[in-house]
């Protein structure tokens, strides 16, 4: 049975958190002009900036091409940051789903490896 361990883990970095303090300082880039170059609303990069908003696929490539990176640093900041969120706003409710685990046959034929 797969246990949720969120509670003792501190909460992922939002991407744009790194962006903001690491990625654009790195670049020498102001907000203003990371907005330009990457073809955006400077409003929308602070959304991005402040974490009020999550990188989709589209930012996810636009960050990538503007930083080097690879698309899927990008999401995958994102994504642990909202598994994060998700399970511990639901902690309460998961607790009362059972868990099934799935035979190695299945886990095998939709690509799932071993624990």
């Amino acid at each position: 049975m797969a246990r949720i361990r969120h509670a003792a883990r501190p909460s992922p970095l939002h991407p744009g958190q790194i962006l903001r303090d690491s990625v654009l300082p790195g670049l020498g880039l102001s907000v203003s002009r990371a907005a330009r170059e990457l073809r955006i609303a400077r409003q929308t990069l602070h959304r991005v900036l402040a974490g009020t908003v999550g990188v989709t696929p589209e930012m996810a490539t636009r960050l990538a091409r503007l930083s080097g990176t690879d698309p899927a640093f990008w999401l995958t900041l994102q994504q642990q940051h909202d598994l994060w969120r998700a399970e511990s706003a639901l902690s309460g409710e998961l607790k009362l789903i059972p868990a099934h685990t799935l035979p190695s046959t299945i886990r095998t034929e939709i690509g799932l490896r071993g624990d």
